[in-house]
């Protein structure tokens, strides 16, 4: 069994922090998203990972390395444009050859890890296996038409879905689907869709076995689902404190503190993650914040956020909340007159001002 992991694409709904980072390096509680699936490839027992990058860019590479740290063997797979997510199986099928695999889209996040799909995939001795979650939004996803206990049907973001189930970011596979994402043809949108290569599968009459997802998932394409996702990685993490605290300063609940950073005059209410040597002065922060490393949060309130590194929050007066900051942000009061808003932002930035 080898995992073929996605982590190219634009991350065009997270812009402006995209503009200058993958989607897929963004930290949900300190430690990047894709940290969280090659992590759980490992836990399957999986040794051999392949991640799909863009052609134009070494940013993953860079961060992830050879994959030692995790305890796999990781190859790149470049990828020239964003294709569809058949495309990315089409152009993997050297590096998989005829191993049954994992795929896994490197933006989503689950709780449990996926060993159960693995071995509901060979017990079924399936063709393909499909991880099904109960959604609000069917419309937004691949959606399968289930029939007893059997998918009969699967439509790539159908205007009138047939089930509340949405397709998750994991799919498992044997060398059938490379059959299948050759024989079919581009969508309306330009892509090789998916769920036309699951269709392709079923009208053959393949077997495509599927799991529910009883505990939570996360497709983290949107700011609101990365501050979800936050939420329930800390909700569930253990604390650790190894920075400093001040005599002064209030903890309660889970605090995960690292090494270097400081803690003075201030109230911390977890979850909540503070990183390497960042400081925290005469404020308050509040449950599901994850601050990240290098920063500094000054006589101001923070709750319900994301803070990548080296951002500073001096002397805000109203509390930060439901925010998502990235790397060297700046939000300070202004001194002097006259008393205005001023603000430097990139490209699909925005403020709510009162």
């Amino acid at each position: 069994m080898k995992a073929l992991i996605t982590a190219g694409g634009r991350g065009t709904r997270l812009r402006p922090i995209t503009n200058t980072q993958n989607k897929h390096l963004i930290p949900i509680a300190n430690k990047p998203i894709l940290h969280y699936a090659v992590e759980a490839a490992a836990a399957a027992g999986i040794t051999e990972v392949a991640i799909v990058v863009n052609a134009d860019d070494v940013e993953v590479q860079e961060a992830m390395g050879d994959g030692s740290r995790f305890g796999v063997q990781l190859s790149y797979i470049p990828q020239e444009a964003p294709l569809g997510l058949a495309h990315v199986v089409k152009i993997s099928r050297d590096w998989i050859g005829d191993d049954r695999f994992v795929f896994y889209l490197g933006d989503n996040m689950i709780v449990g890890g996926i060993s159960r799909f693995i071995d509901a995939f060979e017990a079924t001795g399936s063709n393909c296996h499909l991880a099904l979650a109960r959604v609000p939004d069917p419309e937004r996803f691949g959606v399968p038409e289930i029939d007893g206990d059997r998918i009969v049907r699967v439509e790539e973001k159908p205007e009138h879905p047939r089930s509340s189930y949405a397709v998750t970011g994991i799919y498992l596979y044997d060398s059938t689907i490379f059959e299948a994402v050759s024989s079919i043809e581009p969508s309306a949108r330009g892509e090789l869709e998916i769920s036309d290569a699951h269709q392709w599968l079923l009208e053959q009459g393949k077997q495509v076995s599927w799991s529910e997802i009883t505990g939570w998932w996360k497709d983290t394409g949107k700011p609101s689902d990365l501050l979800e996702a936050n939420r329930l990685v800390l909700d569930a993490a253990e604390g650790k404190l190894e920075g400093v605290i001040d005599d002064s300063s209030k903890l309660a609940g889970t605090v995960i503190l690292a090494p270097g950073a400081r803690v003075v005059g201030s109230v911390i209410r977890g979850p909540a993650t503070i990183g390497a040597n960042s400081v925290i002065e005469n404020s308050y922060i509040g449950p599901f914040t994850s601050i990240g490393e290098d920063c500094r949060v000054s006589s101001s309130e923070v709750e319900y956020s994301i803070l990548l590194d080296k951002c500073e929050v001096i002397d805000v007066t109203l509390r930060i909340e439901a925010s998502l900051l990235g790397n060297d942000v700046q939000i300070v009061r202004a001194t002097g007159l006259p008393r205005t808003h001023r603000f430097m932002l990139g490209d699909q930035s925005r403020v709510e001002v009162l």
